[in-house]
């Protein structure tokens, strides 16, 4: 056994949190031990290529694997951290001594402060066969493909369509994986309508008010059996259909990770919003052992952006407590990032966060607007099958149809309260506002909208279209974002489809971007015939 060696900070967990909890800190002179069990940074933002929502200042259109990228340059840079990569740490005990096992050598630490930011673990679930060779979590799925570039399975079988379920299977759909369906039991999608009206733009069903029965198969998945809920999720009897797929793909939460905590006695309560046990802490991220902090899925399931955010709050607290300057510098800083946080769980779809945090009696919903805490439009359609009602597109198209005879225009597809802002952000012309709180749904201008199509590949839900209904006496274009390979070529005849990805008619490739500027979410410039440019919102090219 080695002696003990003394830390200022320690913390445990490569991911988001942990990194920026780092960053935080050894910006103000903390020395940082940052502890990763795996022998590479970024936990789940090593697999995450799709874009964030959020903020600008929270990386928000930006694609998960970039976000790490940058953090990792930062941490390398900066001389006050070490990183411990496959460094696992075995125990933390009462005297706050932590042993952390490395390259076959068990070494001992006693850290002034620590903050955990271990993440969480996938939930499973309980049906008949549920032990079959091909039954996945989400997350070995996209580590599958999206680390090792390994295909799980040829035709997919989702289960759970909150927001990992919907992106994962949309990441299945890009690696040429046909996904047969997503089966939600709860009456309406739990992600991002953007996340479900793409896939549902892409020909997948979603099927809410379903659950899986059982696997079908003798040595590997073949299919599964699913049936219809009722009202108090009871299965309707006769409903039973039999899905053909080669892989179950379980998508059904998560759980926090706080098996070291509860070494170290730290207090925890269920909170079943926040996906199960959780510590006990502060509005500061520290828990009921003075010094040990919390950051990210560990102190409670939520988006990245969050995890991040708490890992700064985390970090900085650790650098007032114990630097010896900047403190009100410090200060300042904590209090901006606890209104950043604060400002991403306003909307609708922080309600649940904020019940979770109120049940730990942090009162975060005292500063609350209630203006922004119900959707602004009837989205009970969109949240159940993917695709928007009559009323939610006439509510986002122009009022008079000669608005169209001006030229091309974009048309905003994003019906529900969620914090983002990239497209507002983008548009050089300040065609497209969110009125003022970045929780609101945005909306065109379409006098100041010239049609240049920058918010198509910005949105990070692919939710702009630009139309322009005149552009020939029969044919109109649509631009469309596209993040598919092979890319369409100018000329090219491709398959036109609407908003359940069901073929619509021909169109004709007239121009694609396709750079730098794009980031790999291509704008798409089809022309098709006058009669669908309401309609047209896909396309499929044929290999």
């Amino acid at each position: 056994m080695s002696k003990i060696e003394n830390l200022e900070l320690l913390v445990v967990g490569g991911g988001p949190a942990g990194l920026s909890a780092a960053l935080a800190a050894a910006n103000y002179g903390i020395k940082v031990s940052l502890a990763e069990e795996r022998e590479f940074l970024g936990g789940q933002l090593i697999k995450q290529t799709h874009r964030f929502f959020g903020s600008e200042k929270e990386y928000a259109g930006t694609r998960g694997i970039d976000i790490l990228r940058k953090l990792i340059d930062e941490v390398n840079k900066n001389k006050n951290i070490e990183v411990l990569l496959s460094s696992r740490v075995l125990g933390i005990y009462e005297d706050n001594v932590v042993t952390i096992l490395n390259d076959h050598k068990m070494k001992k630490y006693y850290p002034q402060s620590i903050i955990f930011a271990t993440g969480a673990s996938e939930k499973f679930l309980a049906f008949e066969n549920n032990d079959l060779p091909g039954i996945f979590g989400a997350g070995a799925v996209q580590t599958l493909m999206n680390v090792y570039g390994v295909l799980p399975a040829t035709n997919v079988l989702m289960i759970g369509s909150g927001n990992i379920g919907l992106i994962v299977s949309y990441q299945l759909l890009q690696a040429g994986v046909k996904v047969a369906a997503i089966v939600e039991a709860a009456p309406k999608i739990g992600g991002y309508s953007v996340h479900a009206s793409k896939l549902r733009r892409l020909g997948v069903p979603i099927l809410t008010s379903h659950t899986i029965k059982k696997a079908i198969g003798k040595e590997k998945v073949e299919g599964a059996v699913i049936c219809e809920l009722d009202s108090n999720w009871n299965e309707v009897k006769d409903t039973e259909q039999l899905i053909k797929c080669d892989a179950i793909c379980l998508s059904v939460g998560l759980t926090p990770l706080v098996d070291l905590l509860k070494q170290r006695k730290v207090k925890t309560n269920y909170v079943s919003e926040l996906g199960g046990y959780v510590p006990l802490r502060d509005e500061n991220m520290e828990t009921s052992i003075k010094n040990l902090f919390v950051a990210g899925d560990v102190s409670g399931i939520e988006e990245a952006t969050a995890a991040m955010i708490e890992g700064q709050i985390a970090g900085l607290s650790v650098a007032k407590r114990i630097g010896k300057n900047n403190k009100r510098e410090i200060e300042k800083r904590i209090e901006d990032a606890k209104n950043e946080l604060e400002l991403l769980r306003s909307g609708p779809v922080g309600k649940k966060i904020r019940k979770g945090l109120f049940k730990l009696g942090l009162n975060h919903g005292k500063n609350y607007n209630e203006n922004f805490s119900e959707e602004a439009l009837d989205i009970s359609h969109l949240m159940k099958t993917g695709v928007p009602s009559e009323e939610n597109l006439k509510n986002k198209l122009p009022s008079e149809e000669k608005v169209f005879d001006k030229g091309p225009i974009a048309i905003s597809e994003c019906f529900q309260r969620f914090p983002c802002d990239p497209c507002v952000k983008s548009c050089p012309f300040n065609a497209i506002s969110e009125n003022g709180n970045i929780n609101n749904i945005p909306y065109v201008d379409f006098e100041k909208c010239t049609g240049c199509g920058i918010c198509v590949s910005k949105c990070p839900g692919l939710a702009m279209f630009v139309v322009h209904k005149n552009f020939s006496e029969t044919t109109s274009v649509v631009i469309m974002p596209y993040e598919f390979l092979p890319r369409p070529h100018r000329g090219e005849i491709v398959k036109v489809l609407d908003r359940e990805g069901k073929y619509l008619c021909d169109g004709k490739v007239i121009r694609i971007l396709d750079g730098k500027f794009q980031d790999k979410t291509a704008a798409v410039s089809i022309e098709i015939p006058k009669e669908y440019y309401l309609q047209a919102r896909n396309f499929k090219v044929e290999e």
